[in-house]
């Protein structure tokens, strides 16, 4: 709203105006905002969800000072999901397809943890809503989501970026987008497309077009290749929804990776938003992209300051409601800036979370078929839990000694900074 109004007043001289055209400003302003709203009406959030005893029912597994948890507030994620709205709504560009989308995204995902959350805690439902449920509700938001990808006029891919372009922008504006590059004359139409291609490392040009998937050329090839790339935006937003949700099990755990992740995309769409740096680094500019880094910018503030409450020991659970919309939100701002085939790396973690959950399940009941009693490959699933149990049969015995949850977050967010700084470092390897 205040970029909107700045917009709006841009014949009056106010000073600091000029602020407002510059993406790294509003990016740091997003962040600092989200963070204060997190930390300050967060802390009104949980004394109002201690009033309605809106606390968190836990299942004796066995884990050393689980029980303790009993009883503390969850549905924490509201305070994740007002802060980054607030943030956005102050600093974002609110004409931009790419804030549109992740805004729908944050209220989408939000609704399905919220009312997963609120069958749990008032109806006393420990399952929630039913699997099958959240699955078509997320498969229907990457349907959504694909569809705008495929027929919107303004999500569009620019594959070179001519060299005079370098020389009518400044280096850090907002500006440096579609707007005054045609209005510049520096752009040609031929470089303007509709593309179904995406970011992939190791290759030469750094891109995979995800058309060599179809087996059909000509009409029915185009409409292949769409289908293709809908059909992977779908597959990737419900899994980093889930896997995240997977994630959530420890005090601070989901945050922290999370903010990782998120400051990471943030840096990728900054990059690929601005033709300057996409030149330099040979990678695909994507106009109007760069307001992503304005929304992921508040979604890494919102999260450092739900830590606020929410690092050990948690005075409040972010539950499905937290859980599933910042999975949902990194899934579709990875797929806008064409960096979904990154994200098995840049979010190992929760590959790793979800994947120890299939491989126990599926070993289990392999092996109770097969010897008439169910072995594990785990201590138990996800992994993060693996690391609190000692004295369990399983094929996996390393560490010997269960771990306090204090450093087995730690470790966790150590690992995800390094995935993290390897994500960045394959913009430079061919």
């Amino acid at each position: 709203m205040l970029y909107e109004l700045i917009k709006l007043l841009k014949d009056f001289d106010i000073p600091g105006q000029g602020l407002f055209s510059y993406l790294s400003f509003r990016a740091i302003m997003a962040a600092l905002t989200a963070l204060l709203i997190s930390i300050f009406a967060g802390r009104r959030i949980i004394l109002a969800l201690q009033r309605h005893q809106i606390g968190e029912t836990i299942r004796d597994l066995g884990l050393e000072g689980q029980m303790q948890k009993k009883g503390t507030p969850t549905m924490g994620g509201i305070i994740i999901i007002l802060a980054i709205l607030v943030a956005v709504l102050l600093f974002g560009d609110l004409r931009n397809i790419y804030t549109l989308l992740l805004l729908l995204t944050t209220l989408w995902c939000g609704a399905i943890g919220f009312a997963d959350d609120y069958i749990k805690v008032f109806r006393h439902n420990k399952e929630g809503m039913s699997e099958k449920g959240k699955l078509i509700l997320q498969i229907l938001l990457g349907l959504i989501i694909g569809l705008t990808v495929c027929y919107s006029p303004n999500i569009v891919v620019r594959e070179k970026v001519p060299a005079q372009t370098v020389e009518t922008v400044a280096d850090d504006s907002l500006d440096v987008d579609s707007e005054v590059a045609v209005s510049t004359g520096a752009w040609k139409n031929e470089n303007v497309v509709k593309s179904t291609k995406t970011t992939i490392p190791f290759v030469k040009d750094h891109e995979f077009d995800y058309k060599s998937l179809s087996p059909f050329k000509g009409r029915w090839g185009w409409y292949a290749k769409w289908a293709i790339y809908v059909l992977m935006i779908v597959i990737v937003i419900t899994a980093c929804s889930n896997g995240t949700n997977l994630t959530d099990g420890m005090d601070g755990l989901s945050a922290g990776t999370s903010a990782i992740v998120g400051l990471v995309i943030g840096i990728l769409a900054w990059l690929g938003g601005n033709a300057i740096n996409s030149d330099y680094l040979n990678i695909m500019y994507i106009p109007g992209s760069g307001e992503i880094a304005v929304f992921m910018s508040a979604f890494v503030g919102a999260l450092i300051g739900f830590l606020w409450y929410n690092a050990y020991p948690a005075q409040v659970f972010m539950g499905d409601t937290g859980s599933l919309t910042i999975g949902g939100i990194i899934g579709v701002s990875a797929i806008l800036i064409r960096k979904e085939l990154l994200l098995p790396l840049l979010g190992g973690i929760f590959l790793v979370e979800s994947l120890s959950v299939l491989m126990q399940r599926y070993y289990f009941k392999y092996t109770r078929k097969k010897y008439g009693e169910g072995r594990r490959i785990f201590r138990m699933a996800p992994l993060h839990h693996h690391y609190q149990k000692e004295g369990i049969p399983a094929l996996i015995q390393r560490p010997e000694r269960a771990l306090p949850e204090s450093k087995i977050t730690a470790r966790f967010w150590i690992v995800g900074l390094i995935l993290g700084a390897a994500t960045l470092a394959l913009l430079k390897l061919r």
